[in-house]
């Protein structure tokens, strides 16, 4: 029995949660799970539907038959089968707790990804990529040579195969050009105070402030510096009695969760970009369960 995913956006009509169904429905296939949301602001519609299939159907036969109905709506959609892993590359700078909190999840069946590779400016995990038996590549970065280092990055991106680059604290800033070719590919995360703190040691100066929440937000990359569609945010109450040291040490907990969870909802297709936002769906029941036992 195969279990496939249809992600499906268009225009907000009468008549497209009918449409799929009966489809679904006369290819033999049982539907599990459905998420769907209408934008009244923007008249958009997003559809996330989990089926399973008994029957001689494909991915790529339902993909065939299917669009007759979607040419209808003007849909984009995409089949996607669950046996199927995405390929995530991940990329990181000198902190490390995103990067050894991904690789811990994907040990551990947790993130079921195929992981092709990690990309560092510097040489701090280099070991510990590599006892994990992944691909490490140090690419060097100056403001000389941020356009060879792209391209090298690039280079890296097509040859793997790679579908989603995963910034794990990574402190380079990507060009424009890079931002519009990966656009939807490739996600961020960074603290989040109130009020923002920018610059060297942010945490230290939420602490000088008193800051009594730390946060962190997860996000797709665009042109627009730590401006993209958000994903995923969380925050985490501080005292006055906490000191600095605390604050990094909360501020790494929170950002490690967020990002994963970001993963997560972005590897299992229950994330759609709508304008300047996101539409986040929920997991679908068992998600964790097969992950886990993968």
């Amino acid at each position: 029995m195969n279990t496939i995913t249809l992600t499906v956006a268009c225009q907000s009509t009468r008549g497209i949660v009918a449409a799929i169904s009966g489809f679904l429905a006369g290819e033999g296939c049982n539907i599990t799970d459905s998420s769907q949301f209408d934008d009244m602001e923007t008249g958009r519609f997003f559809m996330r539907v989990r089926f399973s299939t008994e029957t001689s159907s494909t991915r790529e036969s339902l993909e065939a038959g299917f669009a007759v109905v979607a040419d209808k709506f003007g849909m984009d959609y995409r089949f996607q089968d669950a046996s199927e892993r995405m390929k995530v590359l991940l990329m990181v700078s000198r902190f490390g707790h995103c990067l050894n909190d991904l690789l811990y999840r994907w040990k551990i069946g947790a993130l079921p990804v195929d992981i092709v590779g990690v990309v560092s400016n510097h040489l701090d995990y280099q070991k510990l990529v590599v006892n994990h038996d992944l691909p490490f590549h140090q690419i060097r970065v100056t403001r000389e040579n941020k356009a060879e280092a792209e391209a090298e990055l690039m280079d890296i991106v097509e040859r793997s195969g790679t579908e989603l680059v995963v910034l794990a604290r990574y402190m380079q800033i990507l060009s424009d050009q890079l931002c519009q070719k990966m656009s939807g590919r490739i996600i961020n995360i960074h603290h989040s105070f109130l009020p923002s703190f920018k610059g060297a040691n942010p945490y230290k100066q939420a602490y000088g402030r008193g800051v009594k929440l730390i946060g962190a937000t997860a996000h797709y990359v665009t042109a627009d510096l730590d401006e993209g569609p958000i994903i995923e945010q969380d925050t985490v109450r501080i005292t006055h009695a906490q000191s600095a040291e605390d604050y990094v040490a909360i501020g790494r907990d929170v950002e490690a969760q967020v990002l994963a969870r970001a993963v997560e909802a972005h590897i299992h297709h229950r994330l759609f970009i709508n304008g300047n936002k996101t539409v986040v769906f929920p997991p679908s029941p068992g998600t964790y369960a097969s992950a886990r036992l993968g």
